[in-house]
């Protein structure tokens, strides 16, 4: 099998990871908002008699950018080995996606240009040329549509061809006219010198002396010629300085190619749409980002949301519990030994079993954010609450890993590479805890359904995520005025077109996630209850048989642990149990409601009739202690997986020192205020 490694470069929204989709049935997570892919993501299949490997890059504007997800993508564009960049581009934004093309040209790579979405530039009666702009650039061009699948296959034999052809294509771009008589000038200075370097021909070298390539600079600096080719090149470059009054050449190639662009659209594209005729997208957006109604209504459906949450999700826990309680009553009454029963079934069923039980409200927070990823909504609310997060030291590209950490912190942090600026961008990132996790559900479940009745708790629910989300911007802003003082910078975001997710994508997007919920549970969070069972049972002396279930609790080591550290949490109305199963949640979330399983599900008057933990948890918790648990479960460290990657994109555990020490402050002074409050009520 021949190998071919395929470079996918694109601005965001253009639909990469929807043709790898549609061209590997790989899967890939699809999101109709920038900051999907914030690292490069690697996709390996067989198509003919090769072996082909797909590199999706983040989507970006330009390689020439400096916010995290434009240093990856030019990073690897310019020192990795690959065979070909498939460049892929919206049918219907052409002339914005051009400007990225045009970079990728003066790399002087085999490439591939794929007009994506074409179906949809031709609902919206919007004609190209693909010939035409083949002819332009120079450029095999496909158009294709990910959704249809219309042109995959025709894709993949032009990347054939393109990556089995022996020679480059070289591009057939031509620039203004002051600048093509200085390409001119060099390239017949080269031509008579005879001078090769690599495959560049005399006129690629030309444009790359003329638009100050930098990695070309540091190639040629010590050939013989560059001291013949300085003088004539600085003498051109003077003559732009003067033609376009400027010195900054970033600024002469970003009028070069917008010039470019825009002829090539008007070559090549004819729109036969009514002017005044509004699109489906407008039309919704009118209703959606209305500055009036647009945030009440985003506010309703998260309300919605956790509403179904508790709601639909409590009618498979009820049957989830049963069949937990079964099976290890089951399993209990076939083991004699009382200590392998007890891991077995007190431990592990119980522990697992209390994770398990509420896969179902996770399950449904993930559709409803998989919903606002692919629908294109998400990018709406961003641009809502641009001006509200303004007023907090923010704006509203935050709301994006902000959103993206309702479901899981890891995958929050690492969208902070979206962000340009590096203060916003550790701003955010020490907020992210505030915004609960899918692992904090859970525990949100379990005393929204202790302490509330079925119709409250949904509303309960939602306060709480509300709440943490509140305190972040507040902290944030504390953040801005003191740790990270400086301006935000001016919030510049697309708006995707609206678009209805497939079932496929969003089974894919749960079913993943649910997965990994339940690998998780079947891992790491089954060892942490063998661990916490163990603690809990042991060490037994002499008298051990004598003693109250909750004397055996309180000399076993996880009490002693608990009672060694349980000063620190009087105050705030914990008592031992709950600051161990506070001290678990460190290492992940999911393990808090294990522990409390297994430190709660166990007494002298418990048995078969009263042995839910919600029972359990409401007789042996007062009130006030359960409203300041979730405040502090709210606000503190999230899991270690979340906090590794934190410290990677922080730069450091110096940030992770500090994040610490912020987050157990605000958390503690938070819960304290809060049961204090509450004894007062109460």
């Amino acid at each position: 099998m021949l190998p071919i490694k395929i470079v996918l470069a694109g601005q965001p929204n253009v639909g990469k990871s929807s043709l790898i989709n549609a061209m590997t049935n790989s899967n890939l997570k699809v999101g109709n908002f920038s900051g999907v892919t914030v690292e490069h993501t690697q996709v390996s299949f067989e198509h003919h008699c090769h072996n082909i490997e797909i590199i999706d890059l983040p989507g970006t504007y330009s390689i020439n950018g400096f916010s995290q997800e434009e240093k990856v993508a030019k990073d690897y564009l310019q020192n990795e080995n690959y065979d070909v960049i498939l460049n892929v581009i919206d049918s219907t934004h052409l002339t914005r996606n051009l400007l990225l093309t045009l970079e990728l040209l003066n790399l002087s790579k085999k490439m591939v240009i794929a007009l994506n979405m074409y179906d949809e530039a031709l609902k919206e009666n919007i004609e190209i040329d693909v010939k035409q702009i083949e002819a332009i650039t120079g450029i095999p061009t496909v158009a294709v549509s990910a959704n249809t699948k219309m042109g995959v296959e025709e894709l993949l034999n032009t990347i054939h061809d393109v990556s089995d052809s022996p020679k480059r294509v070289k591009s057939n771009i031509t620039y203004s006219d002051i600048l093509e008589k200085g390409i001119f000038k060099i390239k017949t200075f080269l031509d008579e010198k005879n001078y090769k370097i690599k495959d560049y021909s005399t006129r690629e070298i030309a444009i790359k002396l003329l638009l100050k390539d930098e990695k070309f600079y540091k190639m040629i600096h010590d050939k013989p010629i560059y001291m013949e080719l300085q003088p004539l090149v600085i003498n051109i470059l003077n003559n732009f300085y003067e033609y376009y009054d400027t010195k900054d050449i970033k600024e002469i190639i970003a009028i070069e190619h917008n010039a470019i662009s825009r002829g090539i659209r008007i070559e090549t594209v004819k729109c036969n749409r009514e002017k005044s005729k509004k699109t489906l997208t407008k039309i919704i957006d009118n209703v959606l980002i209305n500055k009036f109604i647009g945030i009440p209504i985003f506010l309703f459906f998260m309300w919605g949301l956790f509403q179904l949450t508790f709601t639909i999700g409590a009618i498979p826990m009820e049957y989830i519990d049963s069949g937990f309680t079964w099976f290890g009553n089951a399993v209990g009454s076939m083991i004699s030994h009382d200590g392998l029963r007890s891991l077995i079934v007190d431990g592990i069923i119980n522990g697992v079993g209390a994770v398990v039980l509420f896969l179902p409200n996770i399950i449904i927070l993930y559709i409803g954010i998989a919903l606002l990823e692919t629908t294109g909504y998400m990018s709406r609310v961003a641009f809502l609450l641009d001006g509200f997060f303004h007023k907090f030291g923010l704006h509203g590209k935050s709301f994006i890993p902000l959103v993206t950490g309702f479901g899981c912190t890891v995958p929050a942090y690492m969208a902070t590479r979206t962000l340009k600026n590096e203060k916003d961008r550790l701003i955010t990132l020490y907020i992210l805890g505030f915004m609960s996790c899918g692992a904090r559900l859970p525990i949100y479940v379990l005393f929204a359904g202790a302490f509330f009745a079925k119709e409250e708790a949904g509303n309960v629910i939602f306060y709480i995520y509300i709440a943490g989300a509140l305190l972040g911007l507040v902290m944030a802003k504390v953040l801005r005025v003191t740790a990270f003082k400086g301006e935000d910078e001016p919030f510049v975001m697309e708006m995707p077109k609206y678009r209805m997710p497939s079932i496929k994508l969003l089974w894919f997007i749960v079913s993943k996630e649910a997965w990994m919920y339940l690998k998780k549970a079947g891992t790491f969070i089954l060892a942490a209850t063998i661990i916490i069972w163990f603690a809990s049972n042991y060490p037994k002396g002499d008298n051990y048989n004598q003693l109250s279930a909750k004397q055996k609790l309180e000399q076993s080591y996880l009490g002693q642990i608990g009672k060694a550290s349980q000063f620190l949490f009087e105050p705030i109305g914990f008592d031992w149990r709950q600051t161990v199963a506070l001290e678990s949640g460190l290492a992940a979330k999911e393990v808090v409601v294990a522990t409390l399983g297994i430190l709660y599900n166990v007494g002298e008057n418990i048995d078969e009739t009263s042995d839910s933990l919600l029972k359990e948890i409401k007789a042996q918790i007062p009130f006030a202690s359960a409203v300041s648990f979730i405040v502090f479960v709210m606000i503190y460290l999230p899991c270690f997986a979340a906090s590794m990657v934190f410290v990677k994109e922080a730069g450091g555990y110096r940030h992770l020192v500090y994040l610490f020490i912020f987050t157990t402050s605000v958390a503690w002074i938070m819960s304290f205020i809060a049961y204090n409050i509450v004894l007062y009520i109460l």
